[in-house]
């Protein structure tokens, strides 16, 4: 089942990228595992998708440890708290969700002491829900600009999660806005700030999140397939 969904998935890349001009591989694919158990990561990494994605620190830590890192780049991308950073900075290809200037200074301690560049994210709630973590749109500048300082950290873009509506357009204007500010943020120089990506789509809306400027897509349930056991509590990540 899972190579086939990968598969299609890719496939469904292609067409959307082909249909509005876009190099499906500027796209990025990120299975998102959680919940699911070693086994299952290991058939979608065999299957040619190397970019995992976990929410849970605890939970990736147990599936790298099972799989260890060779053709695996680890993404997190649940709310991290600033006593798991110096877990996660010796080893994660890419931090999806940055929104507070103490998160951002400890990643780039830990980053430091562990002798390499981190690149994360700057994670922007474009829904003004209240259940969702992320800066509001307004303050997305302020915060990269206050992350300047951190020279063991780059800022790679911006992340956000869409509504969670029956209708994919319901998406649109989020990550429209998503890439506008992107686009604003880029366009000032600073040394430490590259905005090359935007993270927004899962399986409900990606082919609309990649329309409007994607380039990481997070997929779970049309990898995996339903999950059966409710996610950890937050206070685990």
């Amino acid at each position: 089942m899972i190579p086939a969904n990968v598969k299609m998935i890719r496939e469904r890349i292609a067409r959307c990228c082909e249909r509005i001009g876009r190099d499906a591989a500027d796209v990025t694919l990120v299975a998102v595992a959680k919940t699911f158990p070693a086994e299952m990561v290991r058939e979608v990494v065999q299957a040619g998708v190397g970019d995992i994605g976990e929410n849970y620190v605890q939970e990736l830590l147990q599936k790298r440890g099972a799989l260890g890192d060779e053709g695996i780049r680890w993404h997190f991308i649940g709310h991290l708290q600033s006593n798991k950073a110096r877990v996660l900075a010796p080893f994660a290809h890419l931090i999806h969700a940055v929104d507070s200037v103490g998160l951002a200074r400890e990643l780039d301690r830990r980053a430091r002491d562990a002798g390499r560049i981190l690149e994360v994210l700057v994670e922007v709630n474009t829904t003004a829900e209240g259940s969702k973590f992320g800066v509001r749109p307004d303050n997305a500048e302020a915060l990269v600009r206050s992350l300047h300082p951190f020279p063991n950290i780059r800022i790679a873009g911006l992340m956000t999660i869409g509504p969670f509506l029956p209708d994919p357009e319901g998406s649109r204007p989020m990550f429209r806005l998503l890439r506008e500010l992107r686009d604003s943020i880029a366009a000032v120089h600073r040394d430490n700030v590259t905005m090359r990506h935007l993270s927004m789509g899962m399986t409900g809306d990606f082919e609309v999140a990649i329309e409007e400027g994607a380039t990481i897509i997070r997929i779970g349930t049309a990898i995996f397939g339903s999950r059966v056991r409710p996610p950890r509590e937050r206070n685990q990540s």
